[in-house]
């Protein structure tokens, strides 16, 4: 099962370059014409895959101990606890990850370019997953923020990236007590490589192998190869993580506010190199004990480009996108 994108362009030809470039909206006259025809096409494909979230009271964090279904903690980290009460309002959300078709086309109608990873060994696997259309884009932190404020500002919708508590609110179905967000809550396995609901090793091994390409296990899989969970959103158990808003504390949940919580206001964390760290959500690549729905996870927002971190955007607004 692919992706459709209706009447966006075939997969774009790639470039690579170290450093990014920054983004300016292109004009819209004289031979920029067919540019601004491509982003009105990229802009309809993404509202029309977004899906309305209505807001409400949930009880955040790890809920195993007292709402679990054998009523022990799901999660060994100490900064998914403790349970404590939000409440958000009305958003929308893709029901996809960015794919590479749309990434690379926001990336042309801005003039830039692909970032370059450090190594030869991972920018083997990166040009591997960049020729993919209908799999997930991969970038830093400041990328992803970056592409989902230039949607905002084309399109006048307040784009965004998700705060953590919205990512949480949805992949677990409107905050109901469900493990991992597929479309039954569980991970549907056969055997310890092959999935039913989620991708396994030997799936994505076989998928590389498939499509001619360099990867093995490593691949990312196009984002509808598995059924969504029950509010209609994709890979929220794996096929990468997603990176949220936030920055990340992992004493945030003992002080959080109740209301739209949006994360710490200035950074907190460092990671073992001295970087101050952004939180990610889901999984790095699909499989068992993978997918967590109240697991945390943080990185440097400035990370090396690799093939595990992705993104995808709200629209916070009450109503629905039209």
């Amino acid at each position: 099962m692919m992706h459709k994108y209706g009447i966006l362009l075939a997969p774009l030809l790639l470039a690579a370059c170290d450093n990014g470039t920054s983004v300016k909206v292109a004009p819209t006259t004289g031979k920029n014409t067919q540019h601004s025809a491509e982003r009105e096409d990229l802009l309809r494909q993404i509202k029309a895959n977004l899906v309305f979230v209505e807001g409400g009271d949930f009880l955040m964090g790890d809920f195993g101990a007292e709402h679990g279904p054998e009523k022990i903690q799901l999660d060994t980290e100490e900064d998914s606890k403790p349970l404590h009460k939000v409440t958000l309002s009305s958003y929308s959300i893709s029901k996809f990850k960015t794919t590479n078709q749309e990434y690379q086309l926001y990336l042309k109608l801005n003039n830039s370019q692909l970032k370059k990873a450090n190594n030869i060994l991972t920018q083997e696997l990166l040009d591997a997953l960049n020729t993919l259309p209908d799999t997930p884009a991969h970038m830093d932190w400041y990328d992803a923020q970056k592409y989902c404020a230039w949607l905002g500002e084309v399109s006048g919708l307040p784009f965004a990236l998700p705060t953590e508590a919205q990512w949480e609110y949805v992949a677990r179905s409107r905050g109901k007590f469900i493990i991992v967000g597929t479309n039954s809550g569980v991970l549907e396995m056969k055997g310890a490589s092959r999935g039913i609901n989620i991708s396994g090793s030997l799936d994505r091994e076989d998928f590389a192998i498939k499509m001619g390409l360099k990867g093995g296990t490593l691949i990312t899989m196009p984002v509808d190869s598995y059924p969504p969970n029950p509010l209609g959103i994709y890979d929220m158990a794996g096929n990468g993580y997603d990176w949220v808003n936030d920055w990340y504390d992992p004493d945030y949940y003992q002080n959080s506010p109740t209301d739209d919580p949006k994360g710490p206001q200035k950074p907190v964390h460092k990671d073992y190199e001295g970087n101050y760290t952004k939180v990610m959500r889901g999984a790095d690549f699909s499989g068992a004990f993978k997918g967590l729905t109240v697991a945390r996870y943080s990185s440097n927002p400035s990370t090396e480009v690799t093939g595990d971190k992705t993104v995808r955007c709200v629209v916070n607004s009450p109503q629905p996108v039209k």
